[in-house]
């Protein structure tokens, strides 16, 4: 699939063999780079090019890719931790948004 155009993609176009890929990609980045700096930031990895894109957020790296005209899917890794992303449960900060009980 061609990265030089705008192309929306579906968890369809993401195969088990893509994840192979991006997994065996970022197993060798990590062993050829010091990545201590970077604990917390997140790297993006291209299993069709073998690139690595890193950056602070998963918007910088998408924005970053955007501009040089690339658009193809990519796996994401959070340097340091288990997963990218964490599921939290929402938390109001205001007392209106607070669910009101009984108790």
């Amino acid at each position: 699939m061609s990265t030089d155009q705008k192309t929306e993609f579906t968890p369809a176009d993401w195969t088990e063999e893509d994840t192979r890929k991006a997994a065996a990609i970022w197993d060798e980045y990590q062993k050829t780079h010091d990545l201590s700096d970077r604990k917390g930031q997140i790297a993006g990895i291209d299993p069709d090019s073998g690139e690595v894109w890193l950056g602070e957020w998963f918007t910088d790296i998408v924005k970053e890719r955007r501009e040089k005209g690339l658009f193809n899917p990519l796996w994401f890794e959070r340097i340091g931790y288990p997963t990218a992303l964490r599921k939290r449960r929402f938390r109001p900060t205001r007392p209106s948004e607070r669910i009101k009980t009984n108790r």
